[in-house]
């Protein structure tokens, strides 16, 4: 069964509503300050909101049901850990972001560390995010090609351009604002295929819990020491932690986000409440892998090009008269929260305005702001038509990304708030020797990919602080943050 007329005018109906409704934010960029951060206008739930969509990209939509659906629900144990990393963030980073008028969360390194540390981070978080996001993309691209059969590359190039459309036009407040459209418009595209599956099951719930329990889909506790398995506890608690305080604490993807708030309170209170609103999702979309396997107990089981593939095979086989389309519009929701105007304002702010043009009026720099985001957006197209040579789950290796670069960062971030005597130097020889110790763990496959950030802030903040006492330069930077 493929879509039908309606399913695919409920597609084009939501790409051009979305797109509009993000276009029409425009009006209010007069500045700098209006584009990459809305004025500081942004209230708590809000926050809440754009953080929960931010995360909940189209790799968590159908990768987080396939992992349940081939393996058990032991996936929480990182959203566990995701949700204690919030709370740090709020107690240790969050403040430091408030003293002052910070466009980026790298231009607080510039403070503590002088240039050089800040300008590798702000290289680091464009590099990754080309790659993550780019992932993203194709991970959307690949859902839409399977249900409608549109190759993969003309779907990159359809979603990607209404990503940039809307997000040159209508900066940062567009992709906040759309954002809680899209969380709720996703969520409810979920409940939609939760029942839908839960009705098709024979026997319903009762036989759901029968079938998952004797096969331990069930499970969501791994006591394993193991450093190869990617979801126990200790990886979970002590990885999804670091990873938390790596993104939501010093990537300026999200820092962007808690910057726009209203006051450091409402930040923190929105950036807490996204945690639990996250935990919440996961289970629900790990129970659609449960349910899932267990309607395949009872029906033929499809072939796969990959298992990513599982869910967005049954609602082009299975759902109808538009619930398809809407659907596939959900999964489009969770894709498209863009991380252009983070990039552009860590272009323009980082780079621009320090080496080139520190003077440059407002319209030069609305200029370059809006060709900067055009520009990340090619930069993330060229990246996901690449990705179609991937042969690993795209929930995996878009986490890996992140997770493999933002240890160092995170270290020099940790540093730097807490600690007063590390210099610049010394810092940049932590965050190098971070970075050899996770490429030399990547490449032997020595460990799985959760404890990437944790190895990787460690090394970087124990080699700062060893080879300080060697570090006879000057202190470059500005006030400690702390």
């Amino acid at each position: 069964m493929a879509l039908g007329t309606g399913d695919y005018l409920v597609i084009a109906v939501y790409l051009l509503a979305i797109t509009a409704f993000g276009s029409w934010f425009a009006r209010f960029q007069k500045t700098t300050k209006d584009y990459f951060l809305t004025d500081r206008s942004v209230p708590w739930w809000a926050i809440c909101f754009t953080i929960v969509a931010t995360e909940t990209s189209t790799l968590s939509f159908i990768g987080v049901p396939a992992s349940a659906y081939t393996g058990n629900m032991t996936f929480l144990q990182l959203a566990l850990g995701y949700v204690i990393g919030r709370v740090l963030v709020s107690l240790v980073l969050l403040p430091a972001y408030f003293r002052g008028d910070l466009f980026t969360s790298y231009e607080l390194l510039q403070r503590r560390f002088g240039t050089s540390v800040k300008t590798t981070a702000a290289l680091i978080f464009l590099i990754t995010r080309s790659l993550a996001d780019g992932i993203r993309l194709f991970a959307t691209a690949l859902v839409i090609a399977v249900v409608t059969g549109v190759p993969v590359p003309w779907t990159v190039v359809i979603l990607g351009a209404a990503m940039i459309v809307y997000t040159v036009r209508g900066g940062v407040s567009a992709v906040i604002w759309t954002d809680v459209v899209q969380m709720f418009v996703y969520v409810a595209g979920a409940i939609v295929v939760f029942f839908a599956l839960l009705s098709r099951v024979p026997g319903g719930w009762a036989e759901v819990v029968s079938i998952g329990s004797a096969a331990g889909k069930f499970v969501f506790l791994d006591l394993s020491w193991d450093p190869l398995k990617i979801y126990t506890l200790w990886a979970g608690i002590i990885g999804g932690v670091a990873l938390t305080l790596a993104t939501h604490g010093t990537d300026q993807y999200l820092v962007q986000r808690l910057l726009s708030a209203r006051s450091p309170r409402e930040a923190s209170l929105g950036l807490v409440l996204s945690g639990f609103v996250v935990f919440a999702q996961f289970v629900l979309f790990l129970t659609i892998g449960v349910l899932l396997f267990a309607y395949y107990q009872h029906a033929p089981v499809p072939t796969l090009g990959r298992t990513d593939e599982i869910l967005p095979t049954f609602i082009v086989t299975h759902l109808s008269g538009g619930v398809a389309g809407f659907i596939v519009a959900a999964i489009v929701a969770a894709a498209l929260s863009p991380s252009l105007n983070a990039m552009a304002a860590t272009t323009v702010n980082d780079f621009y305005k320090k080496y080139w043009h520190p003077d440059a009026d407002e319209a030069t720099l609305m200029r370059l702001s809006r060709h900067a985001t055009i520009g990340w957006g090619v930069v993330q197209l060229a990246v996901a038509l690449g990705a179609q040579w991937m042969d690993r789950s795209v929930l995996d290796a878009g986490l890996s990304v992140l997770s493999l670069t933002s240890g160092p960062v995170l270290g020099a971030f940790l540093v730097g708030v807490l600690s007063r005597s590390i210099k610049a130097r010394s810092m940049l020889v932590g965050m190098s020797a971070g970075l050899v110790v996770l490429v030399w763990l990547w490449g032997a496959g020595s460990v799985g990919w959760t404890w990437y950030t944790f190895i990787g802030a460690s090394v970087s903040a124990l080699g700062a602080f060893a080879f300080s006492p060697f570090d006879r330069s000057r202190p470059a930077g500005g006030p400690v943050l702390s």
